[in-house]
């Protein structure tokens, strides 16, 4: 269901849309994660500079962190993606369920992000022959869509990985 987000949002950021889905539901339909990514992007993307651009790399980013909710393994509990904009930069907030144990592997993940040595362990990591890691994906964005992302602690066991996109100076 998607949903206007009446919610507060950081002072700077305005809401676009809303989304909230049970665990199950979106695990059970992991095929239709790209079409749903690529229907947001769409959604957002109409009155950018560029919207087809803009909608590919939004689309992009959000599969990944749909990917990186998906990795968590839970089953159950409700994912809740909002979007938010301030000028060039779009906000994702995407909320998800996690086992407890899992929660400091997202925090130290996060932490990773903004070293000096980012850029080298990112290099290191899309040159090995395995599937991309969660941490590893949290890099890509960091790197290549010179993303800021923060990680808050939801209630029970949730996390929440604010990603804030600046699409539109982002140079291709």
């Amino acid at each position: 269901m998607i949903v206007a987000n009446n919610g507060p949002a950081e002072a700077a950021f305005e809401p676009l849309l809303q989304l909230e889905m049970e665990m199950g539901t979106f695990i059970s339909e992991w095929q239709h994660c790209d079409h749903l990514s690529s229907y947001l992007a769409r959604i957002i993307s109409h009155n950018r500079t560029d919207p087809v651009r803009h909608s590919n790399f939004f689309s992009s980013a959000l599969n990944e962190l749909l990917e990186v909710s998906f990795r968590s393994g839970a089953s159950s509990g409700q994912v809740v993606l909002s979007i938010f904009r301030h000028g060039p930069v779009e906000q994702i907030k995407i909320t998800f369920p996690c086992a407890a144990e899992q929660i400091p592997f997202y925090r130290e993940a996060v932490s990773k992000v903004d070293r000096s040595d980012a850029r080298a362990r990112y290099l290191d990591s899309i040159s090995t022959d395995m599937a991309p890691s969660r941490d590893s994906i949290l890099l890509d964005l960091a790197i290549n869509f010179d993303a800021s992302i923060r990680f808050e602690e939801g209630p029970s066991p949730a996390v929440t990985l604010v990603v804030d996109l600046p699409l539109e100076g982002l140079v291709s």
